[in-house]
């Protein structure tokens, strides 16, 4: 603010020498595009970039799943976070187990709804790749596989009749939802991927592999998808590559997660895990279409246990993107998707046994949708420098990443990329990419006016160590030829005679930049940049100082920033008139500005202009460049208008107001709780006469032979989710000393076992174990006494079945095997239980994955409202003394201020030692699965519209106490996140019907 006001006033400090005139580049020209069979013309591609309307679009997305945030209202926010990052897609995969939970029903009502992600995406103006199966992995309960596909005897992902009748529902319901916001029905849909990660054996593709490939394309094709299809293939050896027969699809892609998944030492970066082979992978297996990395590392998933989500950021921090995301560039990817960009939760049961609750990922966004990690800021500045170079689209990259290539050190490596209108970017990192050193270096390119040695001026530059810089030579900004630069380009922008262009450096380099042409010999400058005229063009020479520097030629304004500064300086995209609207063109007009935490939108009408975006400070506002501003009488920020003064270099300066609102929330310990027992199966009086029999001598799951006279895998009696209940009853010889049992429950799982009312042990789970056999010693049983064990098991999710043909997604749940002392397995009966009506689900609004199968649950008493008002008052903070459930519910109201994002968490204290497992409910929605022994995640995220902000609210607890003494929660809280003044629209909650009595419930 205060240096806009000192450059307004003229300040001069630097040296200036005449300069000659300028040397303006080829305007852009339409490329010829290699002729395709297409079923429809709006989206083609050649071996540069894809096209969308005879336009080159580079496809710069990141990766986000509608099923994993259950608030329809606020994908806009997510995607204009992510349309603000300068990216101009989203990839997304859809979860078929959420979606046809009873086989044969399809049900897409309330927050399954994908209409509502596809709008959004339109009006955020990003372009979308559909992922929808029916295989997905994503971390989630069985690969995205409905549990009950555990039941057909059939391979999946394979050639196989029973499968691919299984998959037909959902194919045909998804593909239909699909082609009808496909582009050329006027959505955002412009490519398809079907199936995921397709991997066959050794990687070599049979004539089956290609009939199955080929009949998911046939199934997607037949329910009206035209758009071109993508592959992803984690191999990297071009499997269904084009060309390749049958199954091919149009574009061939790779994945790509370089540095694993290794969040417990978030500083390491072991040697060899940067490839330069990217380019030449594409050019073996694909070279007439882009070259595309459909999924690249953008955080980690976090195993139970692990080290928790922020190391996972660590690990993936600036410094990777620096590093590897320029790599990528260097190798010419125009189609890159970032995984994850925004995570979200895997709330309500629908993750995968090897990581909680939590999806944060790591990732750019935050779970809880915060953008406060430096990384989103470093993807911003490096996105929008490729979206804004028109050069980068059609260059072709050279030997990657010589050692000593184009400087004067062999422990830095540089790749050249050769553009048109002679542009050339160079790629700059050190050769041992993990190296921490900072070395010094000159840089010698060969420019339009020869080859160049940088800098002219003296002294040298400088790489830091995980750093990486894309240098340029002869970038045209419009008219104006930038002979070249060695630091990094944020943005520039041709408007109203007018150039701008905003360069920016690590702290306390040096850099310099030219350009040739006729500029002004007297620039206005701020700071203590060096302008010099050297054999006809103009050198500028620079220090990265904190405070920003600018260089003012009149109709040619740089500025030279700090990188950390430059995180602050936004490009919002303008809309357009439609069929274009808010996707992006290069054709359009942005505008630059700098402001603070988040920009979203920016639009004119007549003499105003709108702009839309959140502040968590009292922020300056400088609006640099963009529209006409010639007219502009007044600028609304959030719909409120904003005082502003204009300088005498063309930009507006304003500031948004921030002053903190008042912000009540309930303190959670203080609440009236109620309570009830929720495991009454270990009373003497508990009948189980209405549970299922375990009477099957056969199992249908094919994946493991039974080793019991009938079968406890908990599909064959419909139940594939959250907590199983076992009853085993048996007449007692007097004889019985032991019992053995044989659980399996997927990772960190856990169990607990009783004899009739007294408890004889648990396992509490470790995080590597997703079966565990155990033998309890047992109390003296009376002969001719009727006994019941009763066994609780957790569930963790369903295994996905990544490799093929292994079906590893049908590893069963439930008990695996047993044996009493003395006894033959017949002596014993079985009945068992889970979620209320199984696979005919009770609550249709949540969905077939959210409740499990304790009492409390199958009652329906975690949705809001429950019978509780004669309920005992006890709280889950003072627990309770003996083995067992219980649960815990209460109501609070919130009356948040409108105008705001105001994200909340339930935030647990752990500081006992005994182990416990809890469910976290918010007005019906299980947000949350604590174990305290084996962790990490103790806060966890509920957005807006799960939580009613203006309303009241029920949360429960289910606790469970896994072990003789007893279990209480130590502390639960309610904690604010970020409060910021917001553009957020109104969150709509999403659907929460509440208790009532459940026909059949026992």
């Amino acid at each position: 603010m205060l240096l806009s006001r000192s450059f307004a006033a003229g300040v001069v400090g630097c040296l200036t020498i005449s300069s000659l005139a300028a040397s303006i580049g080829p305007k852009v020209t339409n490329l010829k595009i290699r002729e395709q069979d297409r079923l429809q013309d709006i989206v083609t591609w050649d071996n540069y970039t894809l096209l969308v309307r005879g336009e080159r679009i580079l496809f710069y997305s990141g990766e986000f799943h509608p099923f994993r945030l259950p608030v329809a209202s606020l994908y806009l926010d997510v995607f204009q976070k992510i349309k603000a990052l300068g990216y101009t897609g989203v990839s997304f995969y859809v979860d078929w187990a959420l979606l046809e939970g009873t086989p044969g029903v399809y049900d897409d009502s309330g927050i399954f709804n994908l209409q509502p992600f596809f709008d959004a995406a339109s009006e955020a103006g990003i372009y979308l790749v559909a992922r929808p199966g029916p295989y997905i992995n994503a971390e989630a309960s069985g690969g995205g596989f409905p549990g009950w596909l555990q039941l057909v005897n059939g391979t999946l992902r394979a050639l196989d009749a029973p499968y691919l009748d299984a998959t037909s529902l959902y194919t045909a319901k998804v593909g239909e939802a699909i082609a009808k916001n496909q582009i050329t029905e006027g959505g955002p849909i412009i490519l398809l991927q079907p199936e995921n990660e397709y991997i066959p054996p050794n990687n070599v593709l049979t004539q089956t592999d290609r009939e199955y490939f080929a009949y998911v394309e046939k199934q997607f094709r037949d329910a009206g998808v035209v758009v071109p299809t993508i592959i992803n293939d984690a191999s990297g050896k071009g499997i269904f590559a084009p060309g390749s027969g049958l199954g091919a699809v149009d574009i061939y892609g790779f994945d790509q997660y370089p540095l694993g998944f290794d969040c417990a030492n978030p500083y390491i970066w072991p040697a060899g895990d940067l490839q330069t082979d990217y380019r030449e992978i594409h050019l073996d297996f694909s070279p007439t279409t882009p070259q595309a990395i459909p999924e690249f590392q953008g955080g980690s998933f976090d195993p139970w246990g692990g080290p928790g989500f922020n190391a996972c950021a660590i690990l993936l921090n600036e410094e990777f993107e620096r590093v590897f995301y320029k790599n990528n560039f260097a190798a010419g990817l125009t189609i890159f998707n970032i995984y994850m960009t925004y995570g979200g939760t895997n709330w309500g049961n629908l993750g995968h046994p090897g990581g909680y609750t939590s999806y944060d990922y790591g990732a750019v966004i935050k779970e809880d949708r915060t953008v406060t990690r430096e990384k989103y800021s470093e993807a911003k500045l490096e996105a929008v420098f490729v979206k804004t170079s028109l050069a980068y689209y059609t260059a072709t990259p050279q030997n990657m990443s010589i050692a000593g290539q184009f400087v004067n050190t062999d422990e830095i490596s540089v790749t050249q990329s050769v553009g048109e209108y002679g542009t050339n970017f160079y790629f700059i990192r050190h050769t041992n990419y993990s190296s921490l050193a900072s070395t010094s270096y000159m840089l010698t390119v060969p420019t339009s006016r020869g080859n160049v040695t940088i800098p002219q001026l003296g002294g040298t530059l400088t790489l830091n160590g995980r750093d990486s810089k894309i240098s340029v030579t002869d970038y045209k900004l419009g008219r104006i030829n930038m002979l070249y630069s060695s630091s990094d380009i944020f943005t520039w922008q041709e408007f109203d005679g007018r150039t701008v262009v905003l360069l920016y450096g690590g702290a306390g380099e040096t850099h310099e930049l030219a350009f040739t042409g006729n500029l002004p010999p007297q620039p206005s400058c701020t700071g203590n940049p060096v302008v010099k005229d050297k054999d006809g063009y103009t050198i500028i020479h620079w220090s990265v100082t904190p405070e920003r520097q600018m260089v003012d030629f009149g109709y040619l304004t740089i500025y030279l920033l700090w990188r950390n500064d430059a995180y602050n300086y936004w490009s919002i995209e303008m809309p357009a008139a439609a069929p274009l609207g808010n996707f992006t063109s290069l054709t359009k007009t942005s505008v630059i500005m700098k402001a603070g935490y988040l920009m979203r939108t920016a639009s004119v009408s007549g003499d105003i202009l709108y702009l839309t975006g959140d502040v968590n400070a009292t922020t300056p506002l400088e609006i640099i460049s963009g529209a006409s501003f010639e007219g502009t009488k007044a600028i609304y920020f959030n719909g409120k208008p904003l005082s502003f003064e204009r300088t005498s270099y063309g930009t507006f300066i304003s500031t948004v107001e921030f002053s903190p609102p008042s912000i009540s929330v309930p303190n959670l310990s203080k609440l009236d709780w109620k309570s009830i027992d929720s495991l009454p199966e270990i009373q003497p009086d508990y009948s189980d006469a209405a549970w299922p029999s375990c009477d099957k001598p056969y199992t249908n799951d094919t994946y493991r032979a039974l080793t019991t006279p009938t079968s406890l895998y908990s599909s064959d009696y419909g139940f594939v989710t959250g907590t199983l209940l076992y009853r085993g009853h048996f007449i007692a010889t007097g004889k019985e000393t032991t019992f053995f049992i044989e659980t399996e429950g997927g990772f960190a799982f856990g169990h607990s076992v009783w004899l009739n009312s007294t408890y004889i042990g648990s396992w509490t789970g470790i995080a590597a174990d997703q079966t565990y056999n155990q033998t309890f010693t047992l109390p003296s049983l009376t002969a001719g006494k009727a006994y019941v064990f009763t066994i609780v098991i957790d569930t963790m999710g369903l295994s996905e079945n990544y490799n093929i043909p292994d079906d590893a997604m049908k590893q069963p749940r439930g008990i695996l095997d047993y044996q009493l002392a003395g006894r033959p397995q017949s002596a014993i009966t079985w009945k068992m239980t889970g979620n209320l009506g199984g696979f005919n689900y009770a609550d249709k609004a949540r969905g077939p994955l959210n409740e499990g199968g304790l009492y409390a649950e199958r009652q329906g008493f975690y949705l809001p409202n429950p019978p509780s008002y004669s309920w005992p008052s006890s709280s889950p903070m003072t627990g309770f003394n003996s083995s067992g459930v219980r649960f815990y519910t209460a109501s609070f109201t919130l009356d948040l201020p409108h105008g705001y994002d105001i994200p909340l968490s339930f935030t647990f204290t752990n500081a006992s030692t005994t182990p416990y497992r809890a469910q976290l409910y918010v007005n019906g929605y299980q947000f949350g699965k604590y174990v305290n022994n084996i962790g990490p995640q103790k806060a966890f995220p509920v957005p807006e519209g799960i939580l009613n902000y203006h309303g009241t609210n029920w949360v429960a607890l289910t606790l469970w106490a896994q072990d003789e003494g007893g279990a209480k929660v130590d502390g639960l809280a309610l904690t604010v996140d970020l409060v910021a003044l917001s553009g957020i629209e109104t969150v709509v909650n999403s659907p929460m019907p509440g208790y009532s009595p459940r026909p059949g419930a026992y």
